[in-house]
């Protein structure tokens, strides 16, 4: 009998295992299948906004003609890196940029991708993409896929995200948003569960990042260094996280003792002193006025601003504080908004999705809940729609947003630069056609601060005020004034007429411009259509 009671013992403890193994396979599938679904969703949304990008823009917004330069003169140097990129000021600049996202550009380039085309497009695709470790980020950190699914519509639809990484520029910053994201994940996952497993993932991850985009390098150590204080702190969770570093350093170790070899170690820190540097160091009533400014201004990036501070208020009325911190320290830190949206969102997530509770009898409780989730609901479908409508260049404020630098015009003008003046011509260029100007024509220009931090940020902030003063010239005296003032002397100027940007900011050639500069006799109208005026200068004796 006693044996039989084992046996009848032992097959209740199997049934009761199978039970249990059946109902954990059950909770995983449809766990599996939320992912699947909210993922399905974000994916969409940003399939859409992109999109609205992609029929709006027949040119890329932004610039990103110094970045196809650098894969050009990769590609004609078989592939090794060059010391220095010409055109961009007289002797060209120091390339020291982080190699990674220009030799991935020289190899698509090499394959026959237009130029062009390929800066429009692949960015859309790569932010595309990110939106998936953004969700298991999310997902990790709020805890429900609900909170991370809600998180990643809005994360997609993000102006400020838009802006940096579907942009021109995002042919480098999208793939090292990509890999930054992705290494979060995996720190977020390494502090929380202490898995050792994680260590060599997010030490590829650090060194890639390391070797794509500065800035992106130092958000993924920052937020490793917060992730540790909320998540671990103990001697093991340093360890592990002084591993992450050190492998990441190990990695991308090649390329930083190329680039003192080649130049020097001053010019590796040249770039922290430029942009405002790395640590924004402010008062605590400037940091108030930081973060209050972009909501007074009034624009579409506001709403997003003030969703994203009182989530963190709500956040931290309910004692979790890594997001508001999270949040904090990106706009400390490294000023960069970009950075302060990925917790930001995530904070506008748990705000929407916060539980509500009201003093209703039982018999309104349901449909109370139902015109919360309405309310909640139709603010996220707002944010989308005001998304798109921003990454169309049409914000609902007004004005523009998303700015192309150059337009037909400008490519009509610079191909006939490039078939019909001297190769050694140098240039003044007025707008922000400047930054695509000697990627499209092989001619020098002489003004511009694009890649002029890894010279010195005394020469970054002297070619970015002249770039801005000549820019904003609408007279021949005010131009030639300050061409002599600052000693530049080109052989023609280049300027706009009409509607052109300087820094992304509109502006309107006034037609004095043109008349001024053809009665003078210092200069010669050489080329003209419905957008360009090029003159060439005289020579003094």
């Amino acid at each position: 009998m006693a044996g039989d009671s084992g046996v009848t013992d032992r097959s209740a403890d199997d049934r009761e295992q199978s039970r249990l193994g059946e109902q954990s396979a059950s909770l995983l599938g449809a766990a599996l299948t939320e992912d699947r679904n909210w993922l399905v969703v974000a994916l969409g949304v940003a399939a859409v906004v992109v999109g609205s990008y992609y029929q709006t823009h027949p040119y890329p917004a932004y610039g990103a003609g110094l970045y196809l330069q650098i894969a050009e003169e990769i590609v004609a140097h078989g592939y090794r890196p060059p010391a220095r990129i010409a055109g961009y000021t007289a002797g060209g600049i120091p390339f020291v940029y982080p190699p990674l996202g220009f030799y991935l550009t020289a190899v698509l380039l090499d394959l026959g991708v237009d130029p062009l085309a390929l800066t429009r497009v692949l960015p859309g695709i790569v932010s595309t993409v990110a939106v998936i470790p953004f969700y298991y980020l999310a997902r990790e950190v709020l805890g429900t896929p609900f909170r991370a699914g809600v998180s990643a519509v809005v994360f997609a639809a993000t102006p400020v995200v838009l802006q940096w990484h579907v942009s021109a520029g995002g042919i480098v910053r999208a793939p090292a948003f990509l890999l930054t994201l992705t290494g979060l994940y995996c720190g977020v996952r390494l502090f929380r569960s202490g898995g050792r497993l994680w260590v060599v993932p997010a030490a590829v991850l650090f060194g890639l990042a390391l070797l794509t985009h500065p800035t992106y390098s130092v958000f993924f150590a920052a937020s490793y260094a917060l992730a540790y204080l909320f998540y671990d702190r103990t001697a093991t969770g340093l360890a592990l996280g002084a591993a992450v570093a050190a492998g990441g350093f190990l990695l991308a170790s090649p390329w930083m003792a190329h680039v003192v070899e080649t130049h020097s170690v001053g010019t590796l820190a040249a770039a922290a002193g430029t942009h405002g540097g790395v640590v924004q160091t402010k008062k605590p009533f400037r940091l108030l006025s930081d973060l209050g400014r972009p909501i007074a201004a009034g624009r579409t990036t506001s709403f997003w601003y003030l969703l994203a501070l009182l989530g963190s208020g709500y956040l931290v009325a309910r004692r979790r504080f890594f997001l508001p911190a999270w949040f904090l320290l990106a706009i400390v830190l490294l000023h960069e908004r970009r950075f302060a949206f990925v917790p930001g969102t995530m904070a506008i997530g748990a705000l929407v999705t916060a539980p509500r509770h009201v003093a209703v009898g039982e018999s309104d409780r349901s449909l109370t809940r139902w015109l919360q989730r309405g309310a909640a609901a139709g603010l996220v479908v707002l944010l989308v729609v005001m998304g798109g409508l921003y990454a169309a260049g049409t914000p609902i404020h007004g004005g523009t947003s998303q700015p192309a630098f150059i337009d037909d015009d400008d490519v009509e003008a610079m191909e006939w630069v490039d078939e019909e003046l001297p190769a050694d011509a140098e240039f003044v260029v007025l707008g922000d056609a400047a930054e695509w100007f000697p990627q499209q024509t092989d001619r020098t220009m002489l003004v511009g601060p694009w890649g002029v931090e890894w010279k010195s940020p005394e020469e970054y902030r002297h070619h970015l005020r002249t770039f801005r003063r000549l820019s904003h010239c609408h007279a021949e005296p005010c131009l030639s004034n300050r061409l002599r003032r600052n000693d530049v002397r080109p052989d023609y100027v280049y300027v706009p007429k009409g509607s052109y940007t300087v820094r992304g900011n509109q502006k309107q050639q006034s037609i004095r411009m043109r008349r001024s500069l053809a009665r003078s006799s210092d200069y010669r109208l050489v080329y003209e259509n419905r957008g360009v005026m090029i003159f060439r200068v005289a020579r003094g004796p």
